[in-house]
């Protein structure tokens, strides 16, 4: 009986050294057998992490699901994996492949959104990172009910999908991203407000319509508090604010636009035509960045009334007309600051 028990223990010591063996082996050997240079693998909330294997396992991600359990059931972490949809493409372990779930190393697509896009643009942008479709992205800029409270008359969203990097869900949605873009506007927006109530009188809405033709009147950040005072002057005097870009977008609205603005479109009938239409257009005309905001906000004190391109991204401004048109002469001819 004593041989026998002996005899037992040495096997059962070598098969449980055998299977330890096998499974270090196991976890520590890389692997990937998908049929395509990459997959996605989308772990839901809640899954077990049976299923998780199971899933990882069917995608070519792991050889075999059980030595991944066995691990997550080792260091107690099967409950800590993270939901979202994981990238794979490359050989990995079971034990590199579970340190991603638990650090939560969820696929996203970088999406940059600049400064000064029109909505259209911005969701042209978004389409060409791959997400979402036009129709969609269209149908989600009706959604004024994101900023009710901020802009109730607001038709659309434009002017109110701020500019920034977003990280989305490879399978965002229209209204997810939109979303996602308003929020980050409200953020923004409540945070320089805190530090910068706006002037009496201004809403929401006109400032940030004078945010963006801030941001498409000038790239230079420094700049942009003249360019504000000059427009919050002329609509002090009830001067037309004969702004080029609001010109540019009623165009674009129109579906005329070319990349050029001639003379008679300064006649356009539109009330985004600020050569013909006192006072603001009736909304933004672009989604302004931060320092536009900022801009609008607080404009510079001053009293100059014009300002003309000094062909070098920076502006000359003005006081009177005289000298107004003096430098425009100036610089139309080639003229250096």
């Amino acid at each position: 009986m004593r041989r026998w028990f002996w005899g037992l223990l040495l096997v059962l010591l070598v098969a449980t050294g055998a299977a330890a063996a096998w499974v270090w082996r196991e976890l520590t050997t890389p692997y990937y057998g998908a049929p395509t240079a990459e997959v996605f693998v989308d772990v839901p909330r809640g899954a077990s992490s049976a299923r998780i294997a199971r899933d990882l396992q069917s995608a070519g991600v792991l050889r075999r699901g059980l030595p991944f359990r066995l691990f997550l059931m080792r260091n107690g972490s099967a409950r800590r994996l993270k939901a979202g949809e994981y990238r794979f493409s490359r050989p990995a372990t079971p034990i590199e492949v579970s340190e991603r779930l638990l650090r939560g190393d969820v696929y996203f697509v970088a999406v940059t959104v600049p400064e000064g896009l029109t909505a259209e643009e911005t969701f042209e942008t978004v389409v060409r990172a791959g997400l979402s479709d036009l129709v969609a992205l269209r149908a989600a800029a009706r959604r004024t009910d994101l900023i009710r409270e901020l802009d109730p008359a607001a038709p659309n969203l434009e002017g109110y999908l701020f500019p920034e990097t977003y990280h989305l869900p490879r399978r965002a949605g229209a209204e997810q991203i939109v979303a996602a873009m308003v929020e980050q506007f409200r953020h923004v927006y409540a945070r320089l407000t805190r530090e910068r109530p706006p002037l009496s009188g201004w809403t929401p809405r006109r400032v940030v319509t004078l945010a963006s033709m801030v941001e498409k009147e000038s790239a230079k950040e420094a700049e942009r508090p003249l360019v504000a005072s000059v427009l919050c002057n002329r609509l002090a005097r009830g001067m037309p604010l004969g702004c080029d870009p609001t010109v540019i977008y009623a165009l674009k609205l129109a579906g005329r636009y070319d990349g050029n603005i001639r003379k008679a479109d300064l006649e356009m009938d539109s009330p985004y035509n600020t050569y013909r239409y006192p006072g603001l257009p009736p909304g933004p005309i672009a989604n302004p960045g931060e320092s536009s905001l900022r801009a609008a906000l607080r404009p510079e004190r001053t009293d100059f009334l014009y300002f003309v391109s000094r062909n070098d991204g920076t502006h000359e401004f003005s006081r009177d007309y005289g000298t107004h048109a003096r430098a425009v002469a100036h610089f139309q001819a080639g003229g250096r600051r």
